[in-house]
């Protein structure tokens, strides 16, 4: 990686075809780290974890190595959860450097939106920071938009073989935002949203916790929704026009609930900062973001839609 920019924020995508290429991008940036005294940390598929560690065998000792598929399971979460928790942890003044492997094969069509936000707000969430992230690509085996859209949220990018990262002509990380803010497709069945409002918080987050005991959701993960419905539905009343309306179903092995109100959101990064220690409130689509294995958004002046997924485990 030697030739990467030292400005303040470098965020290069890594495009790679094979293991051999996988490892010649990415241990050369951790071993330079290393030898720098710069923190580093590793959020990859466990696989390609597997393959950095052994790379580096006896150096690896102070990466901070995670799993992005359980990390990062919802890309939602990869900024205040991963990306923003490692760097602000880290003494000021000294770079920090990260690889983020958000987008893999497995992916679902679902998922896959999210991700591409997520790597578009990278951008923002760490502008004029001493920080670099490195996100690789799979190019024999992501289809062809995940390549194109590697290209849109990052403002530089290498390949085999490169010296040094070349300039994205195709850079556009706002208009990324704007493609993938569209309208979430209707839940199937013949459920029905319930409207809510001040006086039926407590009402609207009963009737979410019994439909979902109904499809199977328990323990841990039960709590979790709960959660999230208090917190969407308390921000509706007090940001989202003081009403909204709820709806629960099952569908493909998950609990999905869905809260929609006539706030919108302005901030892209809402949700995705770690909430300061010395501010209360403003933690809400953080926790939901948190506790969720899933979270998309859509929000247009006439309102906003939140809906998150909760997988139902297997027992």
């Amino acid at each position: 990686m030697t030739g990467v920019p030292s400005g303040p924020f470098v965020h290069p995508a890594l495009f790679y075809g094979d293991e051999d290429e996988y490892l010649a991008g990415t241990v050369p940036f951790v071993q330079e780290a290393l030898d720098a005294g710069e923190p580093v940390a590793v959020a990859v598929p466990g696989e390609n974890l597997r393959l950095i560690r052994a790379a580096l065998g006896a150096g690896a000792g102070s990466v901070l190595f995670l799993d992005m598929r359980e990390a990062g399971r919802n890309p939602g979460r990869i900024l205040p959860g991963v990306l923003l928790a490692f760097a602000d942890a880290q003494p000021s003044g000294r770079r920090v450097r990260i690889i983020g492997e958000p987008v893999w094969a497995g992916r679902t069509a679902t998922e896959y939106p999210a991700c591409v936000q997520h790597e578009a707000l990278i951008n923002t969430a760490f502008q004029g920071r001493e920080v670099t992230v490195l996100c690789p690509y799979d190019t024999t085996r992501l289809d062809t938009r995940a390549v194109a859209d590697a290209y849109a949220t990052h403002p530089t990018y290498l390949t085999a073989g490169s010296s040094a990262p070349r300039t994205s002509s195709a850079y556009a990380p706002e208009a990324v935002l704007a493609h993938y803010d569209r309208p979430l497709p209707p839940a199937p069945g013949p459920g029905l949203p319930v409207a809510f409002d001040a006086g039926s918080l407590s009402a609207a987050r009963h009737l979410a916790t019994d439909a979902a005991v109904r499809y199977g959701l328990t323990g841990s993960r039960l709590h979790d929704l709960a959660l999230a419905v208090a917190e969407l539905t308390t921000n509706s009343v007090v940001h989202g026009g003081g009403s909204g309306t709820l709806e629960v179903w099952a569908e493909d092995g998950h609990v999905l609930c869905e809260v929609r109100d006539k706030g919108c959101l302005t901030d892209p990064l809402a949700g995705r900062r770690p909430a300061p220690r010395d501010r209360r409130g403003g933690r809400g689509l953080l926790l939901v973001n948190l506790v969720a294995d899933l979270v998309r958004v859509h929000t247009e002046p006439s309102g906003t839609t939140i809906r998150c997924w909760f997988t139902l485990r297997a027992t």
